[in-house]
């Protein structure tokens, strides 16, 4: 990640695992419309394809990490997204076996309790996991998830643009 960058939005997963690649499918469709929607250059727009350590840089020093991936559960909703929003404090909240969702996803579990030792969490985490329904070795999304890639995109591009946005004084109130 670039020293300027406060939000890192990062793909996390595979697209050599079918549904895993949601995430990396997500900041694809961002990069694709950065001409006519461009994100501030505070921004970095980021794939991790599993590696903790790789995970932990891209975050490290941002204001803002948004992270979109694949989770499973069981009984899986397919398409279901769930998100949990994470401050450097609260990340020891629990990130599996949650009830009404998980963001059950190894990975990122172990990037963040090896921040947490490091003392390189990010200002604030938000995931973004979406329940996959294919695991299997190949190239591509399932019907379900490839239908939600625009939709999700567009509402993480709200998410960060809202998370870098430079804070608005408060007014002071006439009384």
């Amino acid at each position: 990640m670039d020293f300027r960058t406060r939000v890192a939005l990062i793909g996390l997963g595979s697209d050599s695992r079918r549904d895993d690649g949601v995430g990396r499918a997500v900041v694809d469709a961002l990069r694709e419309h950065a001409v006519e929607r461009p994100l501030s250059p505070e921004v970095g727009l980021e794939t991790c394809n599993g590696n903790p350590a790789q995970l932990i840089g891209l975050w490290h020093d941002a204001d803002l990490a948004v992270v979109v991936t694949c989770a499973y559960a069981y009984p899986g909703e397919p398409g279901r997204v769930v998100r949990r929003e994470f401050d450097a404090q609260g990340l020891a909240l629990p990130l599996r076996g949650e009830p009404h969702g998980t963001v059950d996803n190894p990975v990122l579990v172990e990037a963040v309790e090896l921040s947490r030792m490091l003392g390189r969490l990010p200002g604030r985490l938000v995931v973004y996991a979406v329940q996959g329904a294919d695991s299997s070795f190949g190239s591509g999304l399932s019907r379900t998830l490839a239908d939600m890639v625009e939709p999700l995109a567009d509402r993480v591009r709200r998410e960060v643009v809202r998370g870098s946005a430079p804070p608005v004084p408060a007014r002071p109130v006439r009384r």
